[in-house]
């Protein structure tokens, strides 16, 4: 019987104690540990599993941390945290006040540099090297992308600058054919080609200057750090193609690699799916989006669904399969999805680009430039708005009711609801003469029964939910049912207000009229956000009285579960009934 190998290393410079041919068996150690912990403690799963002997071979190759390696995303690299020192910990990953899941430099001298959207890799590898160069460091410097973001725009401008220098820069090209959807676009088509070796044309990546070798099979352990070693005596940028399978090691998860990309809980040792509840529930409001849009698209030939690389995860994948013309995936590519959602809005389509908020940050300057100041009337569907849990700092979407708030002629709309949802898109697809953002939650929609007849939804207007005395609380989006559940047993007032862009002034004169204190809430920062302009507003219009404002703090939040997240920054019902009892009280003694 095999000794094991995996409980005795700690860190890379103990793998590299290792004969090669013992290296086999510790993948297949590191294989089982990622599998048993992420079984049970959730997490992205395939994408490490398909780079186990790849994460073995760079550490034993490389003198890690003296060399950097860069992980674009950071999917793939638990196999890396379990061996740079985090074995002991890594049934922590992802919780609250445990390892992050993904590589970040506050957690360790081996996480060169935080990750957590894609396609940053080459950029940030290469501005390494040049350090390296300018200080006269003798380093080598590793970027592993996947064949997913390198199509993405800004490792095409990494490319491109790369190849006019001689850093010392390996790129490793982890194609594997899928990100977290199956890969789309020209480039995979190439790169597909060039596996099959009926690739006609000129090399890309040498027509950039690259040194180029591969594509070779990424589970070939001896292969691999063969490969490894010869590109570590050659000057300038280097492209090694490495072909992989994602979930490699896990019959269901090589089966079905979307589904197990991040499979939730599953039994370990047969890889099947925890079933979970059979308690009905509410929708997601991802799913509320995919199903009413289909229902919209098959009345209104305008409509047109656009998702960058997210048709799963926006569920945009209904309208893929029964109306696929229309339906657009544009791959890693938010800037370009929405340039593109402009260019079709010229021509009188009525494009809905979905999403996911934290993303959204990347397309900005599109946002502004090219949407916001042509008036064209795109519909931005933005999903996982708000706190999104255990991916942590790199995914909140917390930051889109403020860096949209700026921007003038944009309509901005939070539902309380999946039925607000459904009748914001029906409204939207009427024809508005301005763009409008759309920002709903991760998870469930709140409503059993939603697939109400449409209606359609007066802009800039909000409701009472709830007649009290003294205090009136201000909501925006599915904060509302946090409220419900504070003010239960309360006398105080409780107001909707979906949007952020135009403001309902009629109702807040009317409300500032009435209450002698007003108490925001949001589930997104509160800088700059819908406390920000409620604020604004009493100043502007000469109101006195306290404007209390909660919301996400000044800070980045890390990962853990939404209620705890919530909790922790005081979000939640409790909180929310503790600040209002103390209101009144305060309100009372003067």
């Amino acid at each position: 019987m095999q000794k094991p190998l995996l409980e005795h290393i700690n860190t890379p410079e103990d793998l590299r104690q290792l004969k090669k041919a013992d290296l086999p068996q510790l993948a297949h150690e590191l294989r089982q540990l990622i599998i048993k912990i992420v079984a049970t403690k959730e997490g992205h799963l395939g994408a490490s599993l398909g780079v186990v002997e790849l994460t073995i071979a760079l550490h034993y190759v490389y003198n890690t941390p003296y060399d950097l390696l860069i992980w674009d995303v950071g999917h793939q690299a638990y196999g890396h945290k379990i061996l740079t020192g985090r074995k002991a910990i890594f049934d922590t990953n992802r919780q609250l006040n445990g390892i992050s899941g993904f590589p970040k430099r506050s957690e360790s001298e081996y996480d060169a540099f935080g990750v957590g959207h894609s396609s940053t890799s080459i950029s940030a590898a290469l501005g390494m090297a040049i350090a390296s160069q300018l200080k006269g460091e003798k380093k080598h410097h590793i970027a592993v992308i996947g064949d997913a973001s390198i199509a993405s725009g800004m490792a095409f401008e990494g490319l491109n600058h790369a190849g006019v220098t001689n850093a010392n820069l390996l790129i490793i090209l982890n194609d594997n054919a899928i990100g977290i959807d199956p890969s789309v676009g020209a480039l995979k088509q190439y790169l597909t080609n060039v596996k099959k070796g009926t690739e006609k044309q000129d090399n890309i990546f040498e027509a950039l200057n690259f040194n180029y070798s591969g594509p070779i099979d990424g589970h070939d352990l001896p292969l691999l750090i063969s490969e490894l070693n010869r590109l570590k005596t050659l000057n300038g940028p280097k492209l090694l193609h490495v072909i992989t399978t994602k979930g490699k090691g896990l019959k269901q998860a090589e089966r079905d690699q979307v589904k197990y990309h991040a499979p939730g809980k599953f039994d370990a040792n047969t890889g099947e799916l925890n079933s979970g509840s059979t308690e009905l529930r509410p929708p997601k409001y991802q799913d509320v989006f995919g199903e009413t849009i289909v229902e919209l698209a098959k009345a209104n030939k305008q409509i047109i669904g656009i998702t960058p690389a997210m048709p799963t995860g926006s569920s945009l994948k209904y309208m893929m399969e029964e109306i696929p013309e229309r339906a657009f995936d544009v791959g890693i590519a938010e800037q370009h999805a929405v340039t593109l959602a402009a260019g079709m809005a010229t021509q009188g389509l009525i494009p809905f680009c979905n999403i996911y908020s934290t993303f959204l940050q990347r397309a900005y300057d599109q946002v502004i430039h090219d949407v916001a100041l042509q008036k064209l009337p795109v519909i931005f569907c933005l999903d996982r708005a708000g706190l999104v849990g255990e991916d942590g700092a790199t995914h909140h979407g917390v930051y889109d009711l403020a860096f949209l708030n700026c921007i003038p002629n944009l309509i901005i709309f939070a539902p309380k609801d999946a039925i607000a949802l459904r009748n914001i898109m029906f409204t939207a697809q009427l024809r508005l003469d301005l763009p409008l953002a759309i920002r709903y939650p991760r998870g469930s929609g709140h409503v059993l029964e939603w697939k109400k007849p449409f209606e359609a939804i007066k802009i800039g207007k909000g409701s009472c939910l709830k007649k009290g005395n003294t205090i009136a609380v201000l909501s925006i989006g599915t904060m509302a049912f946090v409220v419900e559940k504070a003010i239960e047993k309360l006398d105080i007032s409780h107001y909707d207000i979906p949007f952020l862009k135009p403001l309902d002034s009629m109702l807040l004169h009317q409300i500032f009229a009435d209450y002698k204190a007003i108490i925001t809430i949001e589930e997104g920062v509160v800088i700059g956000g819908f406390g920000s302009s409620i604020l604004a507003f009493a100043n502007t219009h000469n109101y006195t009285q306290k404007v209390m404002t909660l919301g996400i703090d000044d800070q980045f939040i890390e990962h853990g579960s939404i209620d705890q997240l919530m909790r922790l920054q005081k979000l939640d019902a409790e909180s929310l009934k503790s600040k209002i009892k103390d209101l009144l009280l305060e309100l009372n003694m003067g």
